[in-house]
């Protein structure tokens, strides 16, 4: 029993005083576990393995085949913008959150609601009208994202025969589009009510598309030959 106990002469304010101890005790030692835990992860330092080839072979890579004098001129992704348009749903508030829901369960980060920017009349839209979800990843989210995408999302692709090499658009950055957002291993099938077709797009710090090109072959983009 601690001191607090002992020199108490009332057996309630004696337990009392003992559980506060107790629960103080149990409290600092919390505490303590958590401060070590937080060291240990730190120690570990952990980097994401896509940015871990850029900073040890693609950079190094770059730099010789376009005869770079400065590593700060080697190009590199800045981020990467996941958005699903979910238009035809822009009347039904349970599929524009069933995309936010699957978006962010895909990218890891929380998306955000897309509105249209102005009326269209046909398609019954209106301006400031909910009508998809987008998300923008950067550090080590992004890189994250890129592996899964490359390693297992792209290679579930129904007669996947690689990616567009002409889909970039002069000033260094690259679009691709997935008709279906469920070859993402995050989205279970049989819970999904609809199925999205989703935009992907990377932005990069290249001034030339060949640059880009360069940069994203480094990460292992499958683009097709012909």
């Amino acid at each position: 029993m601690s001191d607090a106990g002992m020199n108490s002469k009332n057996p309630a304010e004696a337990a009392k005083a003992q559980a506060k101890a107790n629960k103080k005790e149990r409290k600092e030692k919390s505490s303590g576990t958590q401060v070590a835990l937080g060291e240990r992860q730190t120690e570990a330092g952990y980097v994401p393995r896509f940015k871990k080839r850029y900073n040890e072979t693609i950079r190094a890579e770059l730099m010789k085949k376009f005869g770079y004098t400065n590593a700060m001129q080697v190009p590199k992704i800045n981020k990467v913008v996941l958005n699903i348009g979910a238009g035809e749903a822009a009347s039904d508030s349970k599929k524009i959150q069933q995309a936010l829901n699957d978006l962010t369960a895909i990218a890891g980060q929380k998306a955000m609601v897309t509105r249209a920017k102005k009326a269209i009349a046909t398609f019954k839209i209106r301006e400031g009208l909910a009508i998809g979800a987008k998300v923008t990843l950067r550090g080590d989210a992004m890189y994250e994202f890129i592996d899964r995408l490359i390693t297992v999302a792209l290679p579930r692709v129904r007669d996947f025969r690689g990616v567009n090499p002409k889909s970039f658009d002069g000033r260094g950055n690259y679009a691709m589009g997935l008709k279906e957002h469920i070859v993402f291993v995050e989205i279970d099938y049989d819970k999904t009510e609809s199925v999205w077709g989703m935009d992907i797009i990377f932005n990069t710090s290249a001034k030339t598309d060949e640059e880009a090109k360069a940069l994203l072959e480094g990460f292992q983009f499958p683009f097709t030959t012909n």
